[in-house]
């Protein structure tokens, strides 16, 4: 019985309230904050080359699950899907990058908060279609938003100061004395600003799905019409929605831009990776922030895994593996919608009740 909660008992609402109720599970996050906030900046992970680690792996997988959060409490929590999250990414990216054109001397983390409020504003303006029509509609409706904001991303000289490549450059900016964006910041720096950024956004998410605010996203996302009945008002819980998700988008894209590629075109915020981003949300597990983490770090280190095994067992191109990487990814989400449609958060919550009482059989 390795997950026995036997005597763990609450006395009052507070308690029973908490993120973390049970003893275990804070013991498992005090863990993973170690291993986050320690051992990974020193050592890295095991087997593979310090900058690699960081930077191929931990950097990106950080900054796609405050996408996931973002667009889970969108699609998971409110049942508003969309197709426009790259988009939203988009917006925050440039807005970073005029930002920190015509404000030099600010800090570049209220830069990037600050980005953040330009991707809310036009997630909200984009959102408004949701208070007419739903569902495949909707994705329709968000799928324009995206080819539009694309549009504008390739057509609007202003929004990467009319450099001839197109491309925005990312400056140096430091914090402390220590370069945190630019060549000369160490991915050491750079992880462990996104690591403190996505801890305190998932903070955040998590008190706001489990207050009032998450409440009236769950109601709207289960029955409507109901809710309305109730006293939640469609019109504030849709457009919260997608303004907290639009946000948290928004900032992911200017980490993705400044923390992690140093550059960036148009062609990283296309549809592709919309629809990437919403086979982070299905495979971890909708409604879940469990999920988002999930999620994200299954998604982008099972090609990199995929492509390693296939380069020393098989000898096989990168290019073929990648297409075998799409493949495996399309068969085991179409297997978890058919076996286990709350994907893989699901499967661990399963675990867990089986822990209980193990060895016993169950």
């Amino acid at each position: 019985m390795l997950y026995n909660e036997t005597g763990q008992f609450k006395t009052n609402y507070k308690n029973e309230m908490q993120a973390f109720p049970i003893r275990q599970d804070k013991i498992g996050i005090f863990i993973w904050l170690v291993l986050a906030f320690v051992y990974i900046p020193l050592f890295g992970l095991p087997g593979l080359e310090y900058d690699f680690s960081l930077n191929a792996i931990m950097i990106p997988v950080l900054i796609f699950t405050i996408t996931s959060l973002g667009l889970n409490m969108l699609v998971g929590y409110t049942g508003q899907i969309s197709l426009g999250t790259a988009a939203f990414m988009g917006v925050g990216a440039y807005s970073c990058y005029k930002l920190t054109t015509y404000f030099p001397d600010v800090n570049i983390i209220i830069l990037i908060f600050a980005s953040g409020f330009v991707s809310a504003l036009f997630g909200t303006l984009f959102g408004l279609p949701s208070l007419r029509i739903k569902g495949f509609y909707l994705i329709v409706a968000t799928l324009a938003a995206q080819f539009f904001l694309e549009w504008c991303f390739i057509r609007i000289d202003w929004l990467y100061n009319y450099n001839p490549s197109g491309a925005i450059e990312v400056p140096q900016r430091e914090i402390f004395g220590v370069f945190i964006t630019g060549a000369a910041a160490t991915p050491v720096a750079r992880y462990l600003v996104v690591l403190v950024i996505l801890v305190f956004l998932t903070i955040i998410a998590g008190n706001l799905v489990r207050g009032r605010i998450g409440r009236s996203w769950m109601m709207i996302r289960d029955m409507d019409i109901a809710a309305e009945l109730i006293g939640v008002r469609p019109l504030t819980a849709k457009l919260s929605a997608f303004a907290v998700s639009s946000y948290y988008c928004g900032v992911s894209g200017a980490l993705m831009v400044f923390m992690w590629l140093g550059a960036a075109e148009v062609e990283s915020f296309d549809v592709h990776h919309s629809f990437l981003y919403l086979f982070m949300v299905i495979l971890g597990g909708l409604g879940s922030i469990t999920g988002s983490y999930m999620g994200a770090a299954f998604i982008w280190t099972f090609p990199l895994i995929l492509k390693e095994v296939g380069r020393r067992v098989f000898d096989a191109p990168a290019a073929t593996m990648e297409n075998i990487s799409l493949i495996a990814i399309g068969i085991m989400i179409v297997f978890l919608l058919i076996k286990e449609p709350h994907g893989l958060a699901r499967l661990w919550q399963l675990g867990k009740q089986k822990l209980r009482i193990w060895p016993f059989p169950h």
